[in-house]
């Protein structure tokens, strides 16, 4: 019943199926639609209306990409019943007190699982602690299916690597680790990605160590980051440029390049919690891994208080002090906005007394408006500023000169923040700035 899925797969008698169509989901359903039939479900109707329209609002194939693909984009469940080969590409977020919040794989569970077909295999690319795919997916989808694991479907876990709004590390050029319940379905799995993974499969000893591999990937970014972000605290209170030492450190050959910065978004300032909580559940206290988070979540609000020190500094009242804020998204040119710090920075500032203007020319808008009742100026618009923050490295604002930069300030010392270092820093100080980085 298993052993010739691949096969048929490949010949156009079954199809794959995509459950989630966001940054991650989508991009896979496209690769794969170049070789095999895919459906691809999403519960977002407005969504799946863009796609259908080849609109990519996520930015990571393009509308070209998205109008020419094969792929079946629908909102209707009942159309996961035609497919007997599903990945499931949900988020898997944290709650506000840091406790995972597995509602989004629970939901995708309990949807595919009243549609799912004897025979099929579910593949997972949703990040968890381990145990969550066998533990808590697993029952979901006995339960609302009536079949039994095992025996009428199979489970694999294959944590997703995709990085928002990167165009070199892309599905087909990062290795992917597969995992199955056993050597039957693993292999097939690792046949299915082996159509799209150029850079080939990793096959992982079971479903837990996949899972225990993908969220210690981050944790480990996660706490290099903190380390950084921990070195700029102590260089600035010492008058030292950080990213000069970093320069200076990174000559030798096993230094590690890593870099200061908010670190915010769906993974790195995530999964290290999923792990922790793991941790907590058998009795061990994190220690390295909670102190690395509590460091990079702090940093918002150390940026917004070294604004006012810059502010005092260079005489400028603080309260309705003009200050604006050049970016907003999580990263770089990528207009998700979902779990951005920047937004940190935003409401320390308004502590102070402070409502930042914001301009965002790649970010999403409409869901900045929705999640956090922001609204974006144009950055025309930036005119008359105490102080200027360049919150993200977009190459909009990699490519800004000096002439426009000036145009951003009104009367008085300019106060410049900027937090990636985009700009050279002896040119903007030999120019009168009070400039800062982290």
């Amino acid at each position: 019943m298993f052993s010739d899925l691949y096969d048929k797969i490949v010949a156009g008698k079954e199809k794959i199926a995509l459950v989630g169509l966001g940054y991650v989901g989508m991009p896979i359903a496209v690769a794969f639609a170049r070789k095999v039939k895919v459906v691809g479900f999403d519960l977002n109707d407005k969504k799946i209306a863009l796609y259908k329209k080849g609109v990519d609002p996520t930015h990571e194939v393009g509308d070209d990409v998205i109008a020419k693909t094969k792929v079946e984009f629908t909102s209707d469940e009942k159309k996961l019943r035609t497919a007997k080969f599903h990945i499931v590409a949900v988020p898997t977020p944290v709650n506000d007190d840091h406790t995972p919040d597995l509602n989004p794989v629970e939901s995708a569970s309990t949807i595919l699982g009243r549609n799912l077909v004897k025979g099929s295999v579910v593949v997972f690319e949703s990040t968890v602690h381990p145990g969550v795919t066998e533990e808590v997916c697993v029952p979901i989808l006995e339960r609302e299916s009536g079949l039994k694991c095992g025996k009428d479907f199979k489970i694999g876990y294959s944590p997703e690597r995709i990085n928002p709004g990167d165009k070199v590390h892309r599905l087909e050029t990062i290795t992917k680790i597969v995992s199955g319940m056993d050597e039957e379905t693993l292999d097939c799995v690792a046949k299915v990605y082996e159509l799209v993974v150029e850079a080939g499969v990793y096959r992982a000893e079971n479903i837990k160590v996949a899972e225990a591999a993908k969220v210690i990937e981050n944790s480990q970014r996660d706490i290099n980051i903190a380390f950084m972000n921990e070195l700029s605290i102590i260089f600035n209170k010492m008058g030292i440029d950080t990213q000069a030492v970093l320069k200076a450190a990174g000559t030798k050959w096993n230094f590690l390049k890593f870099y200061p910065g908010l670190v915010g978004g769906h993974c790195i300032g995530v999964d290290p919690y999923y792990l922790t909580y793991k941790a907590e559940k058998i009795g061990y206290h994190s220690q390295i891994i909670l102190s690395g988070r509590r460091i990079n979540d702090d940093m918002g609000k150390y940026v917004a208080e070294s604004c006012v020190k810059n502010l005092i500094a260079s005489d400028k009242a603080v309260r309705k002090a003009k200050v604006a804020i050049l970016g907003f998204t999580f990263k770089e040119n990528c207009p998700d906005t979902r779990n951005t710090k920047v937004i940190d920075i935003v409401h320390e500032l308004r502590e102070y007394g402070i409502n930042p203007m914001i301009a965002d020319p790649e970010a999403d808008a409409a869901e900045a408006k929705a999640l956090y009742g922001i609204e974006f100026a144009d950055i025309k618009d930036v005119k008359g500023m105490d102080a200027v923050i360049i919150a993200v490295a977009h190459k909009e604002f990699s490519n800004l000169k000096m002439k426009t930069v000036d145009k951003f300030f009104g009367k008085g010392k300019k106060v410049l923040l900027d937090l990636k270092g985009l700009l050279n820093r002896k040119e903007y100080e030999d120019a009168g700035y009070n400039y800062w980085r982290l």
